[in-house]
């Protein structure tokens, strides 16, 4: 006896098969958006500027974790109670100067924060590359990071106000502090 399916059969197996597909891209969505989720939480502003920058979700988070690898495979480490006087000690240099150098007070505490991340063990890159390393263990600093970066070249050029300035030096100063602590 032949094996026909009658019309109920054919409807019913149509139905189970779009429900299994259905279920399938809404699990696959969930995943996405727990997976963004978890690389949104864990590098913050960092996460939404590589999806801009990269175009997608997917190329976003693949890069982020390239980065992240990268990063790992550094040998990076906490200052020494020497090293960390003597950052402070030029900190607090740096620092003085602002009164009456404010641009180059600006200039040299970004120049102060590449050092100090070298002595860290972070590669001395142009700041876009340092950037995207330092972004991996101090995701919420970025912003603050890149600002206060920016306002140090537009005071090179001196196209930075007075309190820009000394927005960055603030900025700087948190950062610092962040970079420094045991």
């Amino acid at each position: 006896m032949p094996n026909h399916l009658t019309i109920d059969q054919f409807i019913c197996t149509v139905l189970i098969i779009f429900f299994v597909i259905a279920v399938a891209i809404v699990g696959l969505a969930l995943q996405r958006g727990i997976r963004a989720r978890a690389f949104r939480q864990r590098f913050g502003s960092e996460y939404d500027r590589a999806v801009l920058q990269h175009g997608s979700s997917s190329k976003a988070e693949a890069k982020l974790t390239d980065r992240e690898t990268r990063v790992h495979a550094l040998k990076i480490r906490e200052l020494g109670d020497t090293e960390r006087a003597r950052f402070a000690a030029r900190w607090q240099t740096v620092q003085s100067r602002f009164a009456d150098h404010p641009k180059t007070a600006v200039t040299d505490a970004d120049d102060l924060i590449a050092s100090l991340l070298e002595a860290r063990g972070y590669p001395r890159d142009i700041f876009e590359e340092r950037a995207a390393n330092v972004s991996v263990t101090y995701p919420r600093l970025m912003e603050d990071y890149r600002a206060a970066h920016a306002i140090s070249v537009r005071s090179f050029r001196a196209e930075a106000s007075y309190e820009e300035l000394r927005a960055a030096m603030v900025q700087y100063r948190a950062i610092f502090l962040e970079f420094t602590r045991a």
